[in-house]
This record gives C-alpha cells, structure tokens and sequence, in this order.
C-alpha cells in the first residue's frame, strides 16, 4: 500500500489580517450605523456647498475640503472593509451579499458627492488660477488643479450620476461575476481538481510532464468557460467604448492616460522602446533553452526552474519574511520597520484557499486605518519576490498617507509601482550579493531577468493585446473567442519570436487575467515603473546612502505634485521621451551577465 502524498505546508496556512481595526465582522451593528451616519453627513456637506462651490474663497475651500477628507475617510473604511473581506473568499454569500451593499451604497454616496468636482471644474479659468495661487490652500492646490484636466470631457450632473447608478448593475456587477466565476474554476489535473493559482504554480515545476499537464489542464479549464469569459470581455468593452464616445475620449487609451497623467507621448515613446527590444526576450529564452537541454522551448516552459542549484528552492514563509526584511533594512531602517508591521500586526492574508482570489495585492484603505497586503503563497522564489513586491506598495501607502492625507495617498498607477518593484530589486541585490556559488547566481539571475520580463515585455505585449481588442470590439463589433484568442496569441508571438513556441492551445489564455477588466489599460504601468525603477536603482548605486532619504521623500510626496515635479527631485526627467532606453540598457546589462555567466559554467552547451 502506498501512502498518499502530504501536502508540503508553507508556514502562511495561519497568515490571516486582522480586519477589526474596520468592524467585527459582517454583522457588526457598528456598520449599518456608520452606513446611516455617512449618509447624513453627505446630505449636511451637500446642502452646505451644492451651488457656492465655485464662489467659494480659499479658506471655505479649505473647510470643504476637510470636511470631504471625512468623509472620504469613513467611506473608504466601509469600502475597504467589505472588498477586503470578499477578496478571501468570493464564494461566500454573506461576503458576497455585503459586498454589493456596499456597492450600492458607494455608488449613492459619490451620485451626492459629484456636484464638489462637476462645480469646481465649471468655475472660470481666472477664478480658478487666483484661488490656486493663495497660499492658504497649498495642502489641497495639486489635488484642486489636477481634477480640472477632467474639465472637458465631463458631463452634466444628472448624467454623470447616470453612470454611476447603472455601473452598480453594469460595469461592477460585470467585474464581480468575472471576480467570482474565475474564483471558482478548478482545473482537472491528474483528477484532481485545483484552483487556477494551484495549477498556474505548477508550470514553475521543474518536471516537464507536470508542467505540459498543469498548462493543458488550465487550458481545458478556460475553454470550458470561454463562453461565459467572451461575453464579459466583449461586454465591459463595449460599456468602455460607451463611456468613451460619451466623453469624447478620442482613444480607448486616453482616460487611462489621463489618470495616470502620463501625456500620451510619453505612453507611446514607452511602448515603441520596449516593443522594438523584443529581441532582449528571444536571447534570454534561446539561452535557456540551451540550459534546460531541450530542442524546443514551449509556453509550459517559460517559466521553468534551471537545472542548477537552487533553482527549485522552497521557502517556507518565516524564512521570506527573513529575506524581505533584511533586504529592506540594509538599504533603510524606516523600510525595514514599516515592513515588519505588516508581519507584527497581522496585515498580510497569505494561505492558499479554495475560493480566494487568485493573484496579489496590496490596499491602502485610508488614513484612519493602515494598508493591507494580500497574497497566494506557495513558497517559491516568484511568492517571496510578490511579497516584497506587495510589501513595497504597502511602505508606499504608508509613507503617503502619513505625509499627504487620503488627497494624497493614492499616486498615479504608473509610479504606483516604483516602491513594489524597488523593493524586488533590494531582494534580489541581497541575496545576489551574499551568494558565493556561481551556478545559484546564474540560476537567480535568469530569475530576475525572467522577473523584468514579465513586468516589461509581457506587460506591454498585453498592452497590444488590449489595443487590438479595443480596436477590434470598436469596429467589428461583438468578438468571437476565436478573434480575441487570435489578436492574444499574435501579441505574445511577437514578443517571444522565434524563441519560444506558443500552440494553440495558449490562445485562450488571456481569457483569466483580471486587469484587463478591473483596471482597463493598466498593465503598460508596469512597464513604466520596472523601467522607472531600474534608472533609480542605477541612481542608488552611483549615491548610496545620500540617495535613501530622496528616494524616501519622493514616497512620501504621494500624489502631491505632477509626477515629473516629484521625480526630479532625485534627478530624473520623466519628459525625456529617451528616458526609457536607461532603464532598457540596464535590463539589457543583466542579459549580457547571465549570457557571459552561462558560457563560462557551461561551454560544452553554447
């Protein structure tokens, strides 16, 4: 008799955040009186400025604006709570029944609020600039100036709280299905049935039968629900292009660009510099190809482990708190303190759970409260660089908050990720600077530069996915699965070349990734802030511990300034459409060092 197989346990099964600084639980009273009270004190702040918004001089400005961070405040803590909540287990109907309340009740809330910004926005240019310049209001003035570029593509009131009622039964209840359908897929492998992120970890096995088995068990599991992921994608396109002809956007692109205020010059100047090194990607899969051994690398190979030590390390989770922390702390004390809070307070969910979302997270909340971070940890080296990551969002939010207040705290999505993708490199410099073996270097430098890939290439490549969807949807009209799975599996092909060979059977793949829907437009962000990151951590070498507290004051200047103003202040130059070859020359840099290193290890394969 054979004994079956015990499950490896990572030390994150017991990780579970403490959501009481918000309510009990979901039946706490104390909720359903916040819910009531908020309400009252929107309707007295509406009654109080609806109409004199823009006649308002700087210090009832002032006033407004505090009684908004209010109200803002215990808004978001309802908001954070009920979503934080329902992000541990979609499947369940009390969560999920809160989670719509919350919905509605968000959505009546901002219908009441809209006035504030729609006033501001219609108040005369002149009136506008003498009232910004008082220095009386130079807490609020980034805030105050950075809603007036929304000026001309706003509508009236009454439409504007149109959109916001019909996306409760619209846009959101279609990202929630999404959210849950997803959630509880389960994949068939070996007869077993597993979530997504089970089998996704899988394909970071070192066995290539059980990564071929792990990719077309998900694949038979997209495919199976292609009919219900279709009809949300073609959908929430359509909503999309709705609201876009509505406001006279006059790209799909252009309100992300704009809430990222990053001008669209600089978005494409991004894109066109990373699309045109694709040939970065098909160096570094040739050379592992040459490493694993294999005439052919496959998309169940891309993310396969080297044959070379440690390259299938498992951590269990005290020893990636270890990492983390020593890592932050060797570049900053204040890094490293922040971080431990998180582990200290219980402010991280971690275990692996059947009806959990998939991916990870990180929450900011609000003032009132702290952020929160959120991950699936499975213990390989990618779940210890995503808690770093994750945890470098949080530092983010932390230092922001504290500094600027909830106007503040949330910074555009493209410099979103430069305290997160910072925070990887620290990790990986670390472990790279104390390791002596050659061939564990290799192996973690191959990791790194797969690592940047998957934040560079593959980001923008799905970017040109998202392009040609939205294009198509605009004028085709409704996609079928096969003409979305055929613009998918183009944009992957060109990035990989010939180096990697992508079937058929990937073609469905992009049918389970979340942003696409959550977030339209996002992922080229990423790229943004791994090539932004790069060109600081260049920075952090040539200064060392002079550089610490500018970067440190640059987190903490949050959304205070144009993204441009803040950067410069340690020295980079966001308008250098150039800029972004800094950071490719250094990605460029770790390509050429794992290519030298493999040829002096290992000449007989080259």
């Amino acid at each position: 008799m054979v004994a079956a197989a015990v499950p490896k346990t990572t030390g994150a099964e017991a990780i579970i955040w403490d959501l009481s600084v918000f309510y009990a639980g979901v039946d706490d009273p104390a909720l359903q009186r916040d819910m009531e009270a908020l309400n009252q004190q929107v309707d007295d702040f509406a009654a109080r400025y609806r109409g004199r918004v823009a006649q308002l001089d700087a210090e009832d400005m002032v006033d407004a604006l505090k009684t908004m961070e209010v109200i803002y405040d215990r808004s978001g803590r309802i908001g954070s709570f009920a979503s934080l909540l329902y992000s541990t287990d979609t499947a369940n109907p009390q969560y999920g029944a809160l989670i719509q309340k919350v919905t509605e009740y968000g959505a009546q809330i901002n219908q009441k609020l809209l006035f504030f910004d729609l006033e501001w926005n219609n108040a005369e240019d002149e009136a506008a600039a003498k009232l910004l310049a008082d220095p009386t209001l130079a807490q609020y003035r980034h805030y105050l100036e950075a809603e007036r570029r929304y000026k001309p593509f706003q509508l009236s009131e009454i439409e504007e709280q149109l959109l916001v009622e019909k996306s409760v039964t619209g846009r959101s209840a279609w990202v929630r299905f999404f959210t849950q359908l997803t959630s509880a897929i389960r994949a068939d492998y070996d007869g077993e049935p597993l979530t997504l992120t089970q089998v996704l970890t899988k394909l970071h096995d070192a066995d290539r039968e059980t990564r071929r088995k792990a990719n077309a068990a998900i694949t038979a599991a997209l495919r199976d629900r292609a009919m219900e992921l279709t009809y949300i994608f073609n959908v929430l396109a359509a909503d999309k292009a709705s609201d876009d002809k509505r406001r006279g956007y006059p790209s799909w692109i252009s309100s992300r660009n704009l809430s990222n205020k990053a001008p669209d010059e600089v978005v494409n100047a991004l894109v066109q510099a990373v699309t045109s090194n694709y040939e970065l990607v098909a160096r570094h899969y040739r050379l592992k190809r040459a490493l694993l051994g294999v005439d052919e690398l496959t998309e169940y190979d891309r993310y396969a482990p080297l044959p070379l030590k440690e390259g299938d390390t498992f951590y269990h989770w005290d020893d990636a708190r270890d990492i983390v922390l020593k890592a932050f702390n060797a570049f900053s004390p204040r890094f490293a303190d922040i971080a431990g809070r998180f582990f200290n307070e219980n402010w991280i969910h971690a275990p692996v759970l059947p009806n959990k979302r998939g991916g990870a997270f990180c929450s900011g909340t609000v003032p009132s409260a702290h952020p929160y971070v959120f991950v699936n940890y499975e213990g390989k080296s990618n779940d210890v660089m995503t808690l770093a990551h994750e945890l470098g969002h949080g530092i983010h939010f932390y230092l922001a908050t504290e500094a600027q207040g909830i106007f503040g705290m949330h910074t555009p999505l493209t410099t979103a990720e430069m305290a997160s993708t910072f925070g990887e490199m620290l990790v990986f410099e670390d472990l790279m600077a104390k390791e002596p073996d050659a061939e564990t270097r290799l192996a973690m430098l191959a990791k790194k530069v797969e690592d940047s890939f998957a934040t560079i290439f593959r980001q923008v490549s799905m970017n040109r996915f998202e392009d040609g969807f939205h294009t198509a949807r605009r004028t085709e009209g409704e996609l079928t699965t096969d003409r979305i799975s055929d613009i998918w599996i183009q944009t992957q092909r060109a990035m990989f070349g010939d180096s990697v060979k992508l079937s058929d059977q990937y073609s469905i793949w992009w049918s389970y990734i979340p942003h696409f829907l959550h977030t339209p437009g996002y992922v080229y962000a990423y790229a943004f802030g791994e090539l932004l990151v790069m060109a600081l951590f260049n920075l952090y070498r040539e200064r060392g511990a002079a550089f610490v507290p500018q970067f440190i004051e640059v987190l903490a200047a949050g959304d205070s300034d144009w993204p441009e103003q803040i950067l410069a202040k340690v020295g980079v130059d966001l308008t250098d459409l150039n800029f972004w070859n800094e950071g490719l020359a250094a990605l460029r840099s770790l390509v050429e060092q794992e290519e030298q290193l493999a040829r002096e290890l290992y000449p007989e394969k080259f």
